[in-house]
């Protein structure tokens, strides 16, 4: 997977970090679209968006699995990228399905996050 990323960017860090990202969602792909699908009210999951599946995808997986990034970063960068690649709608359905998401993980204990600017 690594070499999807190649010669991309200069920064090492920023690879790094998203060759993490793309092997954690590849890895847990089955259990964020069960996750997904559990929030989505009268719509088939295969029906959203490619684009928004693959968005919420990836922010489901930092969510869960990179601790250190703030959940309020995670989803408005999540609803930026809904913004900019997918439809109209995209932004707000994208925000909605993980605002409800991480609310409920958060209340079972699911989502553990440290740093600064959490969101409480």
């Amino acid at each position: 997977m690594e070499q999807i990323f190649q010669g991309r960017t200069e920064d090492e860090d920023i690879s790094s970090f998203t060759a993490a990202l793309l092997r954690k969602t590849v890895e847990h792909k089955a259990s964020l679209d069960k996750d997904v699908a559990s929030v989505v009210e009268n719509w088939e999951f295969g029906r959203i968006a490619l684009v928004d599946r693959l968005i919420l995808r990836l922010a489901l997986c930092e969510l869960f699995f990179f601790e250190e990034i703030p959940p309020k970063v995670t989803i408005n960068e999540a609803i930026d990228l809904a913004k900019e690649y997918s439809t109209a709608q995209s932004g707000r359905f994208v925000n909605g399905i993980l605002d409800s998401l991480y609310r409920r993980l958060k209340s079972e204990n699911k989502i553990k996050k440290r740093g600064r600017g959490l969101m409480e």
